[in-house]
């Protein structure tokens, strides 16, 4: 009898590994985010795992917390063998880890112990970490602290944007579960303590990280820009107006004065406490996105020195 599998996640960064699983193992049952408001509309949109679920066929429950005896009785009434969980958005009580027969494995996507929590592609990349990847581990109670089953590297180039990176690792991650489960079930894998001297932490973001701050160097802004991709962004105030910045590059051949605004080879520049922050792209508030030559044509107060 093929063993029963409840999957847990929301977004895009964990369908890759439902989509794998349910290929190949019984998956009796689905757990995502309830629905939420999206967009300039605020329409009420489902989970890219709802949708994800529901064209698989797949019963799909959608719980505010899986703390309720409602929640904790729906979830019993599967007979999970196994739980796998990526990116669903709680943290899960012992009462629920301790459903499954045998236990609960995690989908995450950073070379554990480095960059526990909720966002670690974007951590990696800010960091300037020459590599990340994905790891597979047995679910605690303690957040992303569980031993390692399976770990799997990619090296990390300077130009990744997050939303680019999180795509590979989604089916890194989706490939790497499919290929350590077997042995998971037949109790033939032995997981790895973390090394709890080596642990960093990626809390989850807030909008109002993504405000450049022009007396860091100009190569973190550029991190950071790649890191915010597309959410939660980065941008600066001018003239009254936020200008969000999409790409933009290092100009090092001298130092500026954090803050002042400078003209590169016909593109807008803002100086930082170490060389200049290029802007390749932007996009005005209200506008859309342009290139850095096509927005600087258009301001003639911007240039403060030469």
């Amino acid at each position: 009898m093929s063993p029963r599998i409840v999957f847990l996640g929301s977004p895009d960064f964990a369908v890759p590994s439902l989509e794998e699983l349910a290929g190949h193992y019984n998956v009796v049952g689905v757990i995502t985010q309830p629905d939420r408001p999206f967009g300039r509309g605020q329409k009420m949109a489902p989970s890219a795992v709802k949708d994800a679920a529901q064209s698989l066929g797949l019963p799909v429950y959608q719980p505010e917390s899986l703390r309720t005896l409602e929640a904790f009785s729906k979830l019993n009434a599967w007979q999970p063998d196994v739980m796998v969980v990526a990116a669903y958005g709680q943290i899960l009580s012992q009462a629920v880890l301790d459903v499954p027969t045998k236990g609960c494995l995690n989908v995450h996507a950073s070379l554990l112990p480095r960059w526990r929590g909720a966002s670690p592609i974007q951590a990696a990349i800010e960091a300037g970490d020459e590599k990340t990847g994905v790891t597979i581990m047995e679910m605690v109670q303690k957040l992303d602290a569980g031993p390692i089953v399976a770990q799997r590297e990619v090296p990390l180039r300077s130009a990744t944007y997050a939303d680019e990176l999180s795509q590979q690792l989604a089916f890194l991650g989706a490939r790497t579960l499919l290929e350590v489960l077997p042995d998971w079930l037949n109790g033939t894998l032995k997981a790895v303590p973390q090394d709890e001297s080596q642990v960093t932490y990626a809390p989850m973001l807030k909008k109002n990280q993504g405000l450049l701050s022009f007396d860091q160097p100009a190569i973190q802004l550029v991190r950071k820009v790649h890191a915010y991709h597309p959410w939660p962004g980065t941008s600066f105030e001018y003239m009254g107006q936020n200008i969000k910045v999409l790409d933009a590059h290092v100009h090092d051949t001298f130092n500026a004065e954090p803050g002042i605004r400078y003209s590169v080879n016909g593109l807008p520049a803002i100086g930082t406490s170490e060389c200049l922050l290029v802007l390749d792209m932007v996009q005005p508030a209200g506008k859309r996105p342009m290139r850095g030559e096509d927005f600087l044509r258009g301001q003639r107060d911007w240039i403060e020195r030469e």
